[in-house]
């Protein structure tokens, strides 16, 4: 099956690791916007030139460079054969640019992975990361302002998906395949009640 999905999850959550692992399980490419910045930016193309002038001065990519990329992405991998989008939307704005996309594709969304982990667990996490290597402007209170911020942006666009009946929620606590055990499970076990099997 082709399925297309976003997953999202807040800072410290393996996202990362765990979106890798789930598209390869599902057999769809793994669409990290981060990693399309650090493609585009080493291209030299115009939109990496462009993105670039952002960047280089530390200030945030605006919304249409970034849907433009994530829409270069979408065509060179074939939106309609299926992607897990990592990283894209995060605002409301970029929820609208990517159903639109979408709708031209004629590739609906089929789900949105949540990853779930109460912020104390979070904290914890990055503090023993930040000291493992050696990260001293993780403290304490840097890393509880990315969870706000994160929950603040996340939330208004997982409410929109909650409403479209798109949601699904993994614990993220346990190791790494632990989660993805889960994430697999809860997933097929969505599609299964969607009337839609997950091979």
């Amino acid at each position: 099956m082709n399925y297309r999905l976003v997953i999202v999850g807040p800072p410290g959550a393996g996202k990362g690791t765990q979106a890798e692992g789930f598209s390869e399980s599902l057999d769809i490419p793994w669409i990290s916007t981060g990693q399309a910045f650090r493609d585009v930016l080493a291209s030299g193309s115009e939109l990496g030139e462009l993105i670039g002038s952002y960047i280089n001065k530390g200030n945030l990519v605006p919304d249409d460079l970034t849907d433009r990329l994530v829409a270069d992405r979408l065509d060179q991998n074939g939106a309609s054969n299926g992607f897990l989008l990592d990283g894209y939307p995060r605002t409301l704005d970029q929820v609208e640019a990517l159903d639109r996309m979408l709708e031209e594709r004629e590739a609906p969304l089929d789900a949105v992975i949540e990853l779930q982990i109460p912020d104390e667990q979070i904290v914890s996490r990055l503090l023993n990361r930040a000291k493992v290597e050696g990260r001293k402007d993780d403290t304490e209170e840097v890393i509880r302002h990315r969870i706000d911020v994160y929950h603040a942006k996340t939330q208004p666009l997982l409410d929109v998906y909650r409403e479209r009946g798109l949601v699904v929620g993994v614990d993220g606590m346990g190791t790494i395949d632990e989660v993805r055990e889960r994430m697999v499970a809860n997933f097929e076990k969505f599609m299964a009640a969607e009337g839609r099997d997950a091979e």
